[in-house]
Formats: structure tokens, sequence, C-alpha cells
């Protein structure tokens, strides 16, 4: 008689467990199709992105961000999290008058810690071309899932060589 109350109590816990799982599973749904939030870019505060550049179609290696060094190719910008690539393409072509050839290739990554091992991560989110529409250029920071205190490596490739193919970053 105890075993079939416990048994009872237990298809009744299951029962709401699983109505718990779907519950939440609708909420994760009905989060992700949420689309950004518009910032208002005159009541938030733009925040510091530390951008690093190289003119050779490759990013940097990640060991050229360990122990608090950093590349000296540095650009510091103030931007929003809403900023697209082909913003940021802007204001890099700006610093650099070469990149504003058409037909320079952009390829934006971020770099971020690795919170599981020492070091630094890499992960490519898109690229943009100057004087060409793209299908990345519409892309934002938050998008990407940029955190602030990440950087960001823009290799540059210009219009008289093939950038590198897409995915080509080894890890380190």
């Amino acid at each position: 008689m105890l075993a079939a109350g416990v048994g009872g109590q237990g298809e009744r816990l299951a029962a709401k467990r699983k109505k718990m799982a779907v519950e939440s599973r609708v909420t994760q749904e009905e989060i992700k199709k949420e689309p950004e939030k518009p910032i208002d870019r005159e009541k938030t505060c733009p925040l510091l992105l530390r951008v690093f550049t190289t003119n050779n179609g490759r990013h940097h290696r990640m060991d050229e961000f360990s122990r608090g060094n950093v590349p000296s190719s540095e650009l510091q910008i103030y931007t929003w999290m809403d900023a697209t690539l082909k913003e940021l393409t802007s204001l890099v072509k700006e610093v650099y008058p070469e990149a504003r050839k058409k037909g320079t290739h952009f390829n934006f990554a971020i770099v971020f810690m690795d919170l599981k091992r020492p070091g630094y991560r890499v992960k490519e989110i898109g690229s943009t071309m100057s004087g060409r529409k793209g299908t990345d250029d519409s892309m934002t920071l938050q998008s990407q899932k940029f955190q602030i205190g990440d950087y960001l490596d823009i290799a540059i490739t210009p219009p008289n060589r093939a950038p590198p193919p897409s995915g080509r970053i080894r890890p380190y």
C-alpha cells in the first residue's frame, strides 16, 4: 500500500516536471525571437572598443594577446553595442586611407578571454568589402554576443589579393 502511494506521487512529480520543462522551453523560444532593442545613442554612454588590425589578410595570433600584451596596431573607438560591421569599416577607413580602395576586404573577429582555459580565443563574426554591399554589413556587435572588454580583430586584405578562406583561424 505504501509503495502504491509513493509511485502515484512520483508520477505526479514527473508530470509536473514535464509541464515545467515545456513551459520553460516556450519561454526560451520566445526570448530568442525578440528583436534587438534599439539603443538610444543620445542617452546611452558609448563603450571603448579596442580594435586591432592587420593588413595581410590574417588575424593576429592569440599569443600576441598573452600576459597583458596586445598587438601594436590598436585603434580605440567609442561606439555602441548596436554598431554595425559596415559602420566600423567606415571608422577604420578614416584612419587607414589605403583601406578605402574599392574591393578592400575586412574580416572581423571577436577576441575574448577563455574562462575554461588560460588565454584568449577568437571567433570570426563576419566580413565587409569597400565599395560593395554584403550580407554581413548590418550585423551588430550585440547580435554576435560581443561583451564589453572583448577585443575586435580586423584582418584587412587589399583589393589586389584574395582574402584567405573564411574559417581558417587556427586555435591557439
